[in-house]
């Protein structure tokens, strides 16, 4: 199996880009930036030089992914999603001279496993987004996200607790405290404190 890029894209020539994944119309994938198998870059969307996407990521239209952000296995970028990457961004130096590649230092946004990002939400460099994570549409993250965590707002701000597929998890009445249950999977989760959730064991 290999990759697919329309003639439309703009693919550099050291970009890797592994089997079965595919870049649409109009995205742009710059030097050095690796998509793993099975990856989708939607219209629009740029890959800057030297981002890592594991595979199975999904990027929608119009979704920026600025160096030097890292995306796990399983990531979905909504569209028109913004990742920064600079703390004090300016466009010249104090004496009025365009600033040039290397005037600044890159900071990058970090994506775990499974976690989702809603469309035209923003993610301020540096931050990390926890395990099938879910950030609402239009949010703004400043600060890390907790695994399983479903933040919203701006800034965004812990809700609930999602499960892997994605839906807000219950009390598992069967539990004891701290207990909870997804209602799609059944997959059970043990709430430590306010701020991590893990896997129950099985």
């Amino acid at each position: 199996m290999t990759a697919r890029i329309v003639d439309s894209a703009d693919v550099s020539p050291e970009a890797q880009v592994g089997d079965g994944s595919s870049v649409w119309h109009l995205a742009q994938v710059r030097e050095g930036a690796v998509l793993g198998e099975n990856c989708i870059i939607g219209r629009g969307a740029y890959v800057g030089p030297g981002v890592r996407l594991g595979d199975n990521c999904k990027l929608q239209n119009y979704a920026l992914v600025y160096e030097p952000a890292v995306l796990e296995d399983g990531v979905f970028v909504g569209p028109a999603v913004v990742f920064t990457n600079d703390h004090y961004p300016r466009a010249v130096t104090p004496d009025g001279t365009l600033k040039r590649g290397d005037d600044w230092e890159a900071v990058g946004v970090t994506v775990r496993q499974g976690a989702s990002i809603g469309a035209r939400s923003v993610c301020i460099a540096p931050v990390t987004v926890g395990r099938w994570a879910l950030v609402a549409a239009g949010s703004v993250v400043n600060r890390d996200v907790p695994d399983f965590a479903l933040v919203a707002g701006v800034p965004a701000k812990r809700l609930r607790w999602v499960g892997k597929a994605g839906v807000p998890l219950e009390r598992d009445p069967d539990g004891g405290e701290g207990s909870w249950v997804c209602p799609k999977t059944g997959e059970k989760y043990m709430e430590k404190d306010t701020d991590t959730l893990v896997e129950a064991a099985q």
